[in-house]
């Protein structure tokens, strides 16, 4: 006797949106990243234009960008007019 094969429905394609976590732009957070992404440390004038421009929280991805484009950067564009 033949095995009848159940007859497959397509399941719908669903989109899920991955929710990437955010973590707190702190200054040990900071120097994680960059400890991890970067052979020296950043200075302190650098970690606070990191946290200036980013905010409270930001993605790692958002931080590790922030941290190597920092390094790019010229000195007038980080450091805070007097």
């Amino acid at each position: 006797m033949p095995a009848t094969k159940a007859k497959e429905t397509p399941r719908k394609a669903t989109t899920r949106k991955i929710a990437t976590p955010k973590m707190s732009v702190s200054e040990a957070n900071i120097g994680k990243s960059a400890a991890r992404l970067l052979s020296t440390k950043l200075v302190s004038t650098e970690i606070a234009y990191v946290q200036r421009t980013l905010g409270n929280t930001a993605t790692q991805q958002e931080l590790d960008a922030k941290i190597l484009a920092v390094r790019s950067m010229p000195w007038e564009n980080i450091v805070l007019p007097e």
